[in-house]
């Protein structure tokens, strides 16, 4: 026989052994007096935690339990009666869950960590994840939470997520205000008892990188001062910037921008020392404004600017010197002493002390007679003075450098000299194309007296016909139009020299002015066309006509020639140069030409009249020669013979033929008449003398006569 049973038991982790966990029993109605049971465990591989007493039943732990190795044991217990025969076995099963203890701490794998965060990552950024871990088994004695400890931080720049372990920023970081941060980290389970929770912490260097936030600044003055002799190489001053970035971060190169551009100075990029590279004038620059520039090696690099202003000290090396080398003044004679004359200035570009002037006069011939204050260097007579006697004082600069300068003091006269030409009369002679504003001649008169009585003004007086003008100060006499000899080619005025007196006389020159002719006409036709005519026949030589040209200019310039330009391409004609008479060269025959007219180009003469003047001008006309007929020429019929066929029937009236002639003649000369002078005894024909035609009169007979032999005669 076999019963089975099942029995559940939870027993915590941290059970001792040997102790008993609980006895097995049999029921009460299955006991008996004499009953013999025996308890075992059906053995399932190696485990061993628990074992029963085989006798009574007990159950108790042999070996240590762990929850986190095994949370659950199911044992088999096997119970065999005695009493019954056969034996009876009877089957327990016990389920056995071990509850957990909170017997494992929370545990970081490292003991110390170091994290590099750069300075400018945003609020929220993670940092670091941390990752502890707990060997507990169940959930609250597993689960850690995270916890962050600082010392001597008033405010924490990083947050830790409890469940998570995220380590994030809570605020902005800046490197140059903390370097790095240490932190303890802390890892708990959540164990229901308090008294029971175990953790594990971590300390925690968090370093701040640096990132080029920081551009670098100056720490030296913006001011340096140096002397103006200082020899080239000289310390000026020492610029010093600072930037809190590290590393290349905060490696500073100092750089001139601007206005070191004739390289006065050079700086050390390194050190930042500056240095004069030449010698310094500060006469000639007193200060100088240097842009410099502080560049760290970042990337990108950062950079920051300072205006230095570099002041040269005076140092007394410029020698005064007096705003005129010569000074020039005017002071009337026979005035009381103490009458101010001119007053000397002189600077010295030197400043402050160096810079003080004192005036003298040096002693010279009649420098007893003025005095000057040795301040304001103002000059007063001291004596009365003469012109005649003295007219030159130096004056002399102090202290250790000194200038000198000299005065001119000029006694003024009284206006007792009247100008005076050096000569009463000037002939001049001028061409005619002078441009208008040209110089003709510098008159200059001559006055003793100085100063405005000294001051000669000059005028013209008498008709110039507004062809010249008198410059009033210079006497320079200009042409005021442009000249034409052809319309007027002398003039005679008087030029006036006078000063500023009322009294005294003026003085006065005459002038006698030539136009020289300049060849500026052409000589002009008296008409631009000619007609002109001959008789045919003539003999050579035989004068046609005489022309005229006129050239108002003078000498050669208006000296005539003349000549046959075009259309005497057979030497027909000829024309006497100088008086300009138009001749025959050849006999002429009216039938060949009868005109040299402008209907044909090779019919008609153009004349050309040119003078003499250098270049020379010309003009031309045109003459049309008519040739006159002389009756020359007898008619001459067109045929010698004229042989004429008619018929004998005919009638009375009829035509019987026309005769023609030509008289190369012209005119009442060529006009032909026609007469029978034989040939027509019995009057058969009649013919018209004008038009030359025949006509049938009588009737005819070819039997009576069967030919006529008419003489027909043209005058």
């Amino acid at each position: 026989a076999f019963s089975q049973d099942f029995k559940h038991y939870i027993v915590p982790e941290n059970f001792k052994p040997a102790q008993v966990l609980n006895s097995l029993k049999w029921p009460d109605n299955n006991l008996t007096a004499n009953r013999k049971l025996h308890f075992s465990i059906a053995k399932d591989g190696d485990d061993v935690h628990f074992e029963i007493d085989s006798l009574t039943g007990d159950l108790f732990l042999s070996k240590e339990l762990d929850y986190e190795t095994a949370s659950h044991f199911l044992l088999q217990v096997i119970i065999k009666n005695y009493n019954n025969h056969p034996p009876q076995n009877n089957t327990v099963f016990l389920s056995i869950d071990v509850e957990d203890q909170n017997d494992h701490s929370p545990c970081f794998q490292d003991d110390f960590v170091v994290i590099g965060i750069e300075e400018n990552v945003p609020v929220g950024t993670l940092v670091y994840t941390f990752n502890a871990k707990d060997g507990d088994g169940s959930f609250l004695n597993s689960k850690i939470e995270y916890s962050l400890e600082m010392s001597n931080m008033v405010e924490n720049p990083f947050l830790i997520h409890p469940s998570y372990g995220t380590l994030t920023t809570a605020f902005p970081l800046d490197r140059e205000v903390t370097h790095s941060v240490i932190l303890t980290v802390s890892a708990a389970d959540q164990a229901i008892n308090l008294t029971d929770r175990r953790l594990d912490s971590q300390a925690v260097k968090i370093v701040i990188l640096d990132i080029n936030d920081n551009s670098p600044s100056f720490m030296s003055s913006p001011l340096s001062y140096v002397m103006e002799d200082a020899e080239a190489g000289f310390l000026v001053h020492h610029i010093i910037a600072k930037d809190p970035d590290e590393g290349r971060n905060g490696h500073v190169t100092y750089h001139i921008l601007s206005g070191n551009e004739n390289k006065t100075f050079v700086l050390d990029k390194i050190t930042g020392l500056l240095t004069t590279a030449q010698l310094l004038d500060r006469e000639i620059q007193e200060r100088y404004s240097l842009t410099v520039m502080a560049l760290d090696d970042g990337n990108p690099a950062l950079s920051t600017t300072q205006i230095l202003t570099v002041i040269v000290v005076d140092v007394n090396d410029e020698t005064p010197v007096f705003l005129k080398q010569l000074y020039e003044t005017a002071v009337h004679e026979n005035q009381d002493p103490g009458e101010f004359v001119i007053k000397v200035e002189a600077i010295d570009r030197d400043a402050g002390l160096n810079s003080l002037l004192r005036y003298e006069i040096l002693p010279g011939t009649g420098y007893e007679k003025f005095r000057m204050n040795s301040d304001s260097g103002e000059i007063v007579t001291a004596a009365s003075l003469d012109r005649e006697t003295q007219e030159v004082f130096s004056i002399k600069g102090n202290p250790s450098r000194s200038s000198t300068a000299q005065v001119y003091i000029t006694v003024l006269d009284e206006n007792d000299h009247n100008p005076l030409f050096a000569k009463t009369q000037y002939q001049i002679s001028v061409r005619e194309d002078l441009k208008e504003g040209s110089v003709i001649l510098d008159l200059f008169a001559s006055d003793e007296d100085d100063g405005l009585n000294g001051k000669v003004a000059y005028s013209l007086i008498d008709d110039t016909f507004g062809a010249f003008a008198i410059n009033s100060v210079t006497g320079s006499i200009v042409t005021a139009k442009a000249l034409d000899r052809e319309t007027k080619s002398h003039y005679m005025f008087r030029a006036v020299a006078s000063d500023c007196s009322t009294h005294l006389p003026r003085s006065t020159t005459a002038m006698t002015v030539s136009i020289h002719d300049v060849n500026d006409n052409v000589p002009k036709f008296q008409q631009s066309y000619y007609r002109a005519s001959v008789w045919e026949g003539q003999s050579p030589k035989t004068d046609i006509i005489q022309i005229f040209a006129t050239d108002l200019d003078s000498g050669l310039n208006g000296e005539t020639e003349y000549s046959i330009l075009s259309g005497n391409e057979n030497a027909t004609f000829l024309i006497d140069s100088a008086r300009g008479i138009l001749s025959t060269n050849t006999v002429l025959d009216h039938e060949n030409t009868s005109s040299y007219r402008e209907m044909a180009s090779s019919h008609h003469l153009v004349l050309l009249a040119s003078d003499h003047g250098m270049p020379s001008l010309n003009s031309t006309a045109t003459v049309l020669i008519t040739v006159l007929d002389v009756n020359d020429n007898p008619p001459v019929f067109s045929s010698p013979e004229y042989y004429i066929h008619v018929k004998e029937s005919i009638p009375v009236g009829s035509h019987v033929t026309e005769v023609s002639a030509n008289d190369c003649d012209a005119g009442t000369n060529a006009e032909i008449t026609y007469a029978i002078i034989s040939g027509n005894d019995r009057g058969h024909f009649r013919l018209d003398g004008k038009t030359g035609s025949v006509d049938l009169m009588k009737p005819l007979d070819y039997e009576d006569t069967m030919k006529f032999t008419l003489i027909i005669q043209a005058t």
